[in-house]
């Protein structure tokens, strides 16, 4: 059991932990370096998914934002993974897949893009 004595300097002890708000902050460095990655779409017709609601992840049921053509290259750096009970989570352009990457205005099945 803690005397009061031992409960008073515990609180002092964390009261001068505690950095004020005249000490100098050292700048944070932030990588802002733009994202480069370029994929070309290797399927005739992909279609741009938007994710249905709050949804992280498109589905194959996500309503179509616009369509990318065989061809026509696209940046993207990030990748969502759908999670499925069983199986894959989609076939397109002939393979199944789970992986969608992040382009803009929405996401397309990886198994539709090889990096250009």
């Amino acid at each position: 059991m803690l005397t009061a004595a031992a409960v008073a300097a515990l609180a002092l002890m964390s009261v001068t932990a505690v950095p004020t708000a005249a000490a100098p902050s050292q700048p944070t460095v932030v990588d802002a370096t733009p994202c480069t990655t370029k994929w070309k779409v290797t399927g005739k017709k992909v279609a741009v998914r938007m994710p249905k609601g709050d949804a992280p992840v498109a589905s194959s049921n996500s309503p179509v934002v616009r369509y990318l053509h065989r061809g026509d290259v696209v940046t993207s750096c990030v990748e969502a993974i759908a999670r499925t009970q069983s199986g894959p989570a989609y076939r397109k352009c002939g393979r199944d897949g789970h992986v969608w990457r992040i382009v803009r205005g929405g996401q397309v099945p990886a198994t539709c893009l090889n990096r250009a």
